[in-house]
This record gives C-alpha cells, sequence and structure tokens, in this order.
C-alpha cells in the first residue's frame, strides 16, 4: 500500500466526502476514498432516503442560493450519468410570522437573485391548505423549484460513478493516525496510504479528529431525532399534494422542517432542526426526550390532520458551527490538508457544489465562489500544530 502515492486521499465517505472523490477523479486525479464503517451506514449525517432541495434560504445564507442552480445542474448531471432518479419537485412551503426576519429574508434573497415564488397572507394560507393549522398572524412563500432529495439513492450514485471513474474506495477502514507533510500519510486499522493531498469530510467526528491536527474549532455535534407521524386521514399530507415544508416562528429555536409522505406509506416527516449534543461514538447517551416533546406538541398545535405520537423515531448527526455556516478551507499551516466541516444540517442538498469546491481547493485552482462565508480565521482562533 505505501508504494503507491495517490493525488488525494479522501477522509470520510458520506454525502460531502463522495461528492469530493468524484470531483477530483473525474478530474483526472488518482484518488482514494477512506470510510470508517461498512457501507451503507446509520452512524453519521448522510443516511436515510430523503433530504430537502430548494433554492431559498434568508439573507444570512444569500451565498448558499447563489450556489443553488449550479447544484440543481450538477444533481441532474449525476442523475444522468448515474441512471438512477434522485429528485422529485414538491414545491416547498416556507411558514412564520408575519414581519419576523424569517419571512422577511427569504423572499428578499429569492428577489436578488430572479428567482419566482409566491406569497401567501395567513387566509391564503387556509384556503389552499386546509391542512394545516397556525396563527392568524401566520404568512407564507412558495417556491416552486423545491422539492425532496433521495438521500441514499443520490450517495449511492456518488459512489458508483466515483469508482466507475477510475477511484479506489476502501469501507470498513478506521483512521487510526495522520503523518502530514509533503507526502500525507493515512494509517488506518488495515495499512497506510501515502497521498500528494488530504481531504478530511470526517462528518461529526471532525470534533475529534481536527484537534489532533491542531485545528481548534467551536463545531458542535448534535443528535436530531428524525420522527415519522401517521395521517389520520390516508394521502392529506401525500406528494402529490402537499409540499416540503419550513416554519419559523420567533427564532432559530422553533425551526422544523417536514417532508410529504414518501419513504413511509402515509407517514409524513416532521423534524425538530436542533438537538442535544453528543459524542459521535456514544450517540444514544444522551437524553432527547425534550426533541420529541417539544416536536409532539408543534404537531399537535400546526398539524391536526396527523397523529400527535410518531409511528417512527429514527436518528441523525448534525456537526453545528455558530453561525450555521459551513467549513471549506485548507488546514492554516499544511496547505495540502482541505477541510470540510460543520454542515449545521442542511448541506446535502449543495453536496455538488461543495465536492466541486474542495477539488478546487485540493487542485490548487481559483474557487468558483467567494469562500470567505466559510473560511476557518472567520472564527478568530489561531490553529497551530
Amino acid at each position: 500500500m505505501m508504494e503507491q502515492v495517490y493525488d488525494a486521499i479522501v477522509v470520510g465517505a458520506g454525502i460531502m466526502g463522495c461528492s469530493t472523490a468524484y470531483h477530483l477523479v473525474k478530474n483526472n486525479q488518482r484518488t482514494l476514498l477512506l470510510e470508517q464503517f461498512p457501507l451503507p451506514h446509520t452512524r453519521g449525517s448522510s443516511h436515510g432516503q430523503s433530504r430537502i432541495i430548494r433554492r431559498a434560504y434568508g439573507t444570512e445564507g444569500d451565498h448558499f442560493t447563489e450556489m443553488m442552480p449550479e447544484a440543481y445542474k450538477l444533481w441532474n448531471t449525476l442523475q444522468r450519468d448515474s441512471g438512477t432518479p434522485l429528485f422529485r419537485r414538491t414545491g416547498i412551503l416556507f411558514c412564520g410570522t408575519e414581519g419576523e426576519p424569517f419571512m422577511t429574508d427569504v423572499p428578499k434573497s429569492l428577489r436578488k437573485h430572479s428567482m419566482s415564488f409566491t406569497s401567501l397572507d395567513s387566509s391564503a394560507l387556509r384556503e389552499k391548505y386546509p391542512m394545516l393549522r397556525y396563527p392568524s398572524d401566520t404568512v407564507a412563500v412558495e417556491d416552486q423549484s423545491g422539492g425532496i432529495l433521495f438521500s441514499d439513492k443520490s450517495l449511492a450514485a456518488f459512489q458508483k460513478e466515483f469508482v466507475k471513474n477510475g477511484g479506489t474506495l476502501r469501507d470498513n477502514e478506521p483512521v487510526v493516525d495522520v503523518l502530514p507533510g509533503d507526502i500525507v500519510i493515512v494509517k488506518t486499522n488495515n495499512g497506510s496510504y501515502r497521498g500528494r493531498n488530504l481531504v478530511l469530510t470526517v462528518g461529526p467526528w471532525a470534533t475529534k479528529v481536527l484537534p489532533t491536527l491542531g485545528v481548534q474549532l467551536p463545531l458542535k455535534a448534535v443528535r436530531v431525532g428524525v420522527f415519522y407521524w401517521k395521517e389520520k386521514i390516508p394521502g392529506t399530507y401525500g406528494v402529490d399534494n402537499f409540499p416540503v415544508i419550513i416554519q419559523e416562528f420567533g427564532s432559530r429555536h422553533n425551526h422544523y422542517y417536514g417532508i410529504p409522505c414518501h419513504e413511509y406509506p402515509g407517514l409524513f416527516k416532521f423534524c425538530y432542526h436542533l438537538g442535544p449534543e453528543v459524542d459521535p461514538d456514544n450517540r444514544d447517551d444522551v437524553d432527547e426526550s425534550w426533541v420529541l416533546k417539544k416536536t409532539s406538541a408543534c404537531v399537535e398545535n400546526n398539524f391536526p390532520l396527523l397523529e400527535p405520537v410518531p409511528a417512527i423515531v429514527e436518528s441523525c448527526i448534525y456537526t453545528v458551527t455558530p453561525d450555521h455556516n459551513c467549513i471549506l478551507d485548507r488546514h492554516p499551516t499544511m496547505r495540502n490538508i482541505v477541510i470540510g466541516a460543520g454542515f449545521s444540517g442542511h448541506g446535502f442538498k449543495l453536496a455538488p457544489v461543495v465536492g466541486k469546491l474542495l477539488c478546487e481547493l485540493v487542485m490548487n485552482r481559483k474557487p468558483s465562489y467567494d469562500m470567505s462565508p466559510f473560511r476557518i480565521d472567520r472564527f478568530h482562533k489561531s490553529s497551530k500544530l
């Protein structure tokens, strides 16, 4: 194993690592993709059958809105090349209190980027979606371009295309050590590999891996409950007549999202966007009962045609930064180590563009977008080995 030198070694085969490895191999880079668990697995942030895809963000995420047209194009390319359907357009509905930042910033960003949308006042919202029950000062914005990404199929498609284009994928190989240098040596439980560049897309394990390389970042791994609620009347919240929904009332601490019945027949996916901090190696050693209680109350108040007790409970882990912007940057002192981390629960849809940007960093190309929102030094913390 030590004889071969890869152009790049990517550690972590979640959606960001797979996208990055895919872009590298498509750019003729000899690439190794390492994953600590047997694939597929449910221990990180990329598993499950569905994620939201949308263009609309508030002004604090305006840079993401700018990236999304290319993300849609790249998802379509992957869909075409892999021969796998990856997306279903359902539209997306944003709901919140009239006049609050969440409901003023979303349309502002959409207008800025010349994206079409529809605004609904409280009466129009009640008339169009009688299966919702909100306070009288609730307003909504509809973005018809949004919908559901088939996340498990997307992950498999990236892996398939990566291998088909000459990449090497090794799973069930946890990294046990990294020796920096002009040629980086990555040691796993199965041997050692050498690479001119190293990309770390390790999800919640960034909280453990990065400090060993002298990078101290304000990252938190949080366990998020994934809940599925049974319809009282079949078809009420189905994909044929109900959109993806995002609602926020008052603050980010009241931010929820819902995906119409797709994964399980008659079960609506509705989740709170945050959860308790957790050690990713001991994800069950945390009390998340308050998340279920909070979400159940929201369902009972806002979704009268759902049973207020979930039929299925699953979980996921987010890696969250203080500003909810991700980290896409080189190591502060070891420039051939590239870091992708902290996607804060909304990165999946951006994965094709994130992979392209991390590939550009590896290849010392000018990035396709302004990288200042994603730089490590925005946290004002120096990192020394």
